[in-house]
């Protein structure tokens, strides 16, 4: 018997019959409904091709069992916050700043997509009965675009749909939205027509949806991308942010909205940037956590990690309502980048992690007293690329770190960091 039971509402999500977060005294009635989640898209994440190599950041092995095992484990702390769904992918996704994605073999389905691999089955089943005790939604993905590579073809494309849509269906699970592909539209995907333009996409979802037992279905685009023949045949509009700015983001969301299909929107997939999470909250659409380096990089630290993580929670709940206090002004911002275990062949991913981002203006990085950087977009990277993704720096023991940040008020801050041994 099942603890947490979707249902969607016009735009709005019910859990066991009440609009989300209306259990909660004085939560903000705006924020009834929403979905606030976090991609947790390594949940299952195995590599056939070469296990050994995710022994780092300070595990002396790779154990995809106990990896599971630790995000169980960290969902109550992450449920206290307000978060309610988090998504998790059949094919996992990419390290992206550490390994490259083609050297990775994490594929449960065959090349014929008709077997689906038992020690993937037992941690998928786990992880949602996990979040069913604990009242919350897996969003399941099936397809990563450079993991498809090991499909024959269209037809086991539509095998593996057929496929982990019965075990949903005979897993019982009430606590699940499908998404069909993690980004349909770029260029890994192009390899399979059926999963890379919009009308082979929708047929897909209807699979998906009929193979499951009546599941909520969607499926996403790359960040900032929207298609209306995707979303007509979608119980669920999945969008992602990551790429956008604060604007973009919301034009995205209007534009969505102005079809009046009337179904939820929901961004499972942004960045670390949490002024995109206003965005979505004053639009009453549902936002998505989105950090590579903590909860992307096998093995992931999956609890509320100081920093980021922990900026982001206090955030989401400040939004619902959720009674938190904010921390000291001075530990408010936090240099990032520079913990123990966390060099990768030799280079290290330093960043300003902030409470309320949107009161700087740009931050200078000095590597030993000297000029070595200027950040000026959100979430202030080294090396910024993109608002989810940055370039490393040379990991030197003894270098000295100092984000000097200017904020908007005139105030100027400094917080130093020394890479250690």
């Amino acid at each position: 018997m099942t603890k947490t039971s979707l249902t969607i509402s016009g735009e709005k999500f019910l859990i066991n019959g009440q609009l989300t977060y209306a259990e909660i005294p004085n939560s903000k009635p705006e924020a009834h409904g929403l979905l606030m989640n976090a991609r947790f898209i390594q949940g299952i994440y195995d590599d056939k091709l070469n296990p050994q190599r995710y022994a780092r950041w300070g595990k002396s092995t790779w154990n995809p069992e106990q990896h599971t095992d630790e995000l169980i484990a960290a969902l109550p702390e992450w449920y206290g916050y307000g978060l309610r769904a988090f998504t998790v992918g059949f094919q996992g996704g990419g390290p992206c700043f550490t390994i490259n994605n083609r050297t990775i073999e994490n594929n449960p389905f065959g090349e014929d997509g008709l077997l689906l691999d038992p020690a993937y089955a037992n941690r998928m089943d786990r992880l949602i009965r996990a979040a069913d005790e604990q009242g919350m939604v897996v969003i399941v993905s099936y397809f990563y675009g450079d993991q498809t590579r090991f499909l024959r073809d269209g037809k086991a494309v539509r095998n593996a749909v057929t496929t982990a849509s019965n075990f949903l269906k005979s897993g019982g699970y009430t606590n699940v939205i499908i998404e069909v592909a993690n980004e349909y539209d770029i260029p890994p995907f192009e390899q399979h027509s059926l999963l890379y333009y919009p009308e082979g996409v929708a047929a897909l979802c209807d699979l998906a949806r009929a193979e499951s037992g009546g599941l909520p279905v969607g499926c996403s685009g790359v960040g900032g991308s929207y298609n209306r023949e995707i979303a007509e045949a979608s119980d669920v509009i999945l969008i992602h942010g990551n790429g956008t700015t604060r604007q973009r983001l919301y034009n995205m969301i209007t534009q969505v909205r102005s079809w009046e299909l009337d179904r939820p929107i929901v961004n499972n997939e942004d960045s670390h940037a949490l002024g995109q999470m206003d965005v979505t909250y004053k639009t009453q659409t549902s936002w998505g956590y989105y950090n590579n380096m903590t909860k992307q990089e096998p093995p992931a630290n999956w609890g509320v990690m100081p920093g980021e993580d922990h900026f982001f929670a206090i955030r989401m709940a400040q939004g619902i309502g959720i009674e938190v206090d904010d921390p000291p002004e001075a530990e408010q911002l936090v240099l990032m980048g520079v913990e123990p275990n966390m060099a990768y062949d030799g280079l290290r991913y330093i960043r300003l992690a902030s409470l309320y981002p949107e009161s700087i203006n740009f931050v200078e990085f000095f590597r030993n007293n000297e000029l070595y950087y200027i950040s000026y977009d959100e979430p202030f990277p080294i090396h910024y690329l993109s608002n989810w993704r940055q370039g490393g720096v040379e990991s030197r023991p003894g270098d000295v770190w100092k984000a000097v940040i200017y904020l908007h008020d005139g105030r100027v801050l400094e917080r130093e960091e020394t890479v250690p041994a």
